[in-house]
């Protein structure tokens, strides 16, 4: 059957190009490999067709005037919404920008900066935040101000001129590595969050698999459910995102399409411990077991629980294998800044072996100002955060982690019970940690979000499908918090209960209008007013200081 295809082949090549002459065949020839190579690059993109065309017709859309008009005028009113929104967030407290024409004395330096930490309306000392503040304790914070106050100026990127912030960042990262079971050949780094951690161990896959296995075309396969920080990492470094499904009622990773979606060119596979939309835990066992069959690297996003989980078993509670202990896991990102109750800006991203964080660093060897080599995304880097981080974990200790550990995880497991037995709500699989996801198949759930923002709770919003999330800290184990919580939530629902056909209304309501929008770039564009938002300063507010 081959022999006679290829005979068949060959008398129609010969047919066709019969009488042509050789430049008209060498002409022939090369238009069609070059459009064949052109069309097998426009079909197999990081988009599939119908993606690339949903987004030309809404790009040839906006060129209708009339369809241009609305969404600009849409865009503004939005714009404004989140202007006026920014404003009333600051209660008239005046804009600086210009310098003083003298400086300031201390005390009034001091003054201008507390007036401006101390404005928002949300009471987080209190617990009526979801996440945001992992802890206060006032001896911490003291210590904090007079730790960075000695470290400020001083910054690892000179290890000759400050040889102990070196000292420092390798003990904070050997002490992370201990705790999730690691041996004498793991290594990391410092970073300034959970963001730069997740991006460093994709330029460290991405880098090593291009030297190591000649991949010149990444992807990596992570869960739906992934901390965007993946996204973000996919934008810088040019690495293709392979999505990857969850399962509907345990809202964990499906290892079977994880399993699908491995191509030659995946250099990493993502598991988050636990996910930030829903709190559940993926099963890292099972794809560190995918890691070693295939032998590709496995990443563990343990950035949000971390550093609850590695100490959950000392606590009395299970913890399922995500670190080190399993073979196929190769990297694990965990934020001291959450749960390590470290100043915001740290960090660790740990690595099985120096394999991979060789991957990591950035060097530069023919610049004329030196050879120049960085561990991270920054060259600078803050040894005052650095030192802080460090005092925090010896101020706590290994027995007030678990002792706090201990505090959160009931407290988490005692709302979960409580919210399980109220009518019109469901929560989003089983919480591995300290977040709690709520649902609703009988009114909006953002409408509860609002009722409880209307008392001054700040909960998370989730979308695909709607939902609220809490993130339980230490604060809220303080007493009543919880409780207050439970009876708000439940007063709140009485109510929406008596009408669940109202649709929500406020911010909430654009929010979940968002959703519906399929041209996802006028998202984009919401966001981007969002952002804008932030850096708003009106003309009429201008003084001096």
């Amino acid at each position: 059957m081959c022999s006679l295809g290829t005979h068949c082949m060959k008398e129609f090549l010969n047919n066709h190009f019969q009488g042509k002459e050789p430049w008209q065949i060498v002409t022939i020839t090369s238009t069609t490999v070059l459009a064949t190579v052109w069309l097998w690059n426009f079909i197999f993109q990081d988009e599939s067709l119908i993606e690339r065309g949903k987004k030309q017709i809404f790009r040839l859309r906006n060129y209708i005037p009339a369809i241009r008009d609305r969404v600009n005028k849409e865009l503004d009113e939005i714009n404004a919404t989140f202007q006026r929104d920014a404003l009333e967030r600051m209660k008239d407290v005046p804009f600086v920008v210009r310098l003083p024409n003298n400086g300031l004395e201390p005390n009034e330096v001091l003054e201008k900066v507390k007036q401006c930490v101390q404005l928002g309306e949300y009471d987080w000392k209190n617990g009526k935040v979801s996440g945001a503040v992992y802890r206060v304790d006032t001896a911490l914070l003291q210590l904090m101000g007079d730790i960075y106050g000695i470290a400020s100026y001083t910054n690892p990127l000179h290890p000759d001129v400050f040889p102990g912030i070196c000292k420092l960042e390798a003990e904070v990262v050997r002490i992370a590595c201990n705790l999730f079971h690691g041996d004498e050949n793991s290594c990391g780094t410092m970073t300034t969050g959970g963001t730069e951690s997740i991006l460093l161990a994709c330029k460290a896959y991405r880098d090593y698999a291009r030297h190591v296995k000649g991949i010149k075309y990444p992807d990596m396969v992570i869960p739906v459910t992934a901390h965007s920080a993946f996204d973000k990492a996919a934008q810088y470094l040019k690495i293709k995102v392979r999505l990857v499904p969850v399962n509907p009622h345990s809202y964990t990773v499906s290892i079977k399409d994880m399993k699908r979606a491995i191509t030659r060119n995946t250099i990493m596979l993502v598991g988050s411990t636990p996910n930030f939309p829903y709190g559940t835990m993926d099963n890292i066992e099972a794809i560190s077991e995918l890691g070693v069959k295939y032998n590709i690297p496995v990443h563990v996003d343990a950035c949000l629980g971390g550093f609850l989980l590695c100490f959950m078993p000392d606590a009395g509670f299970h913890a399922a294998p995500f670190d080190f202990k399993l073979p196929g896991v190769t990297s694990i990102s965990a934020d001291t800044h959450k749960y390590g109750y470290a100043p915001k800006g740290s960090s660790i991203i740990l690595y099985r072996s120096k394999q991979y964080r060789h991957h990591q660093y950035t060097i530069s060897t023919d610049w004329p100002g030196g050879i120049y080599g960085s561990p991270t995304v920054n060259g600078s880097r803050a040894g005052g955060i650095i030192a802080s981080c460090w005092a925090t974990l010896m101020y706590f200790g290994h027995f007030e982690y678990v002792v706090a550990t201990k505090k959160i995880i009931e407290t988490t497991k005692y709302i979960t019970q409580r919210l399980r037995k109220m009518d019109g709500i469901f929560i989003f699989g089983t919480p591995a940690t300290s977040v709690i996801a709520l649902g609703s198949n009988d009114f909006h759930i953002y409408r509860l979000s609002e009722a409880l923002n209307a008392k001054g709770w700040n909960l998370n919003t989730l979308q695909f499908p709607c939902g609220i999330h809490i993130c339980v800290t230490y604060v809220h184990t303080q007493p009543g918090v919880a409780d207050q919580f439970l009876d708000d939530v439940r007063t709140e629902l009485d109510k929406i209960l008596e009408t669940p056909e109202t649709i929500a209304e406020g911010k909430l309501a654009i929010y979940g209008m968002s959703q519906s929008i399929p041209d996802r770039s006028i998202v984009s564009d919401f966001t981007r007013c969002f952002l804008d938002s932030m850096y708003y300063i009106p003309e009429y507010e201008i003084v001096a200081p």
